[in-house]
């Protein structure tokens, strides 16, 4: 339903979660589906790449950011994450669209490896309370 109103972002949509997929097999191989640094990483650099792609359609930042919102958020809610694991995902989602909004005008590949970077130091958590200490960084729950 969420493409059939938006038709033109589709392309862009599909474009930047296989490129996620990629880096993420490149960066953190075989690591990237647990509740780790590597989890960390695709999540914000999905929804940056998403707000990259997007922004040729929409022709703005804050639509980019609103449209990469939805659709992280949509997955989020279909997906059957407990709860913790839920917040540390939308947590890097916002990230993710935060880095994007940073380094919109830079190329994709510095914000790509600006993500990773960042993604080497993310911060651990164990509860709920603890995500909100870090409202700018990537946080993740196992090493």
């Amino acid at each position: 339903m969420l493409f059939l109103r938006h038709p033109l972002l589709l392309v862009p949509s599909i474009k930047a979660t296989k490129q996620t997929f990629a880096l993420c097999n490149t960066y953190y191989p075989g690591g990237h589906g647990k509740s780790n640094k590597g989890n960390a990483f695709r999540h914000a650099v999905w929804n940056a790449l998403l707000c990259t792609y997007s922004l040729k359609r929409t022709k703005s930042k804050q639509k980019s950011v609103f449209w990469a919102q939805k659709v992280t958020d949509l997955y989020e809610k279909v997906t059957n994450n407990n709860e913790l694991d839920e917040l540390m995902d939308l947590q890097n989602n916002a990230v993710g669209r935060l880095y994007f909004f940073n380094y919109a005008d830079k190329k994709e590949s510095e914000l790509i490896n600006f993500i990773f970077e960042k993604s080497k130091v993310a911060e651990k958590i164990a509860n709920a309370k603890d995500i909100k200490l870090y409202p700018a960084n990537m946080v993740y729950i196992v090493s």
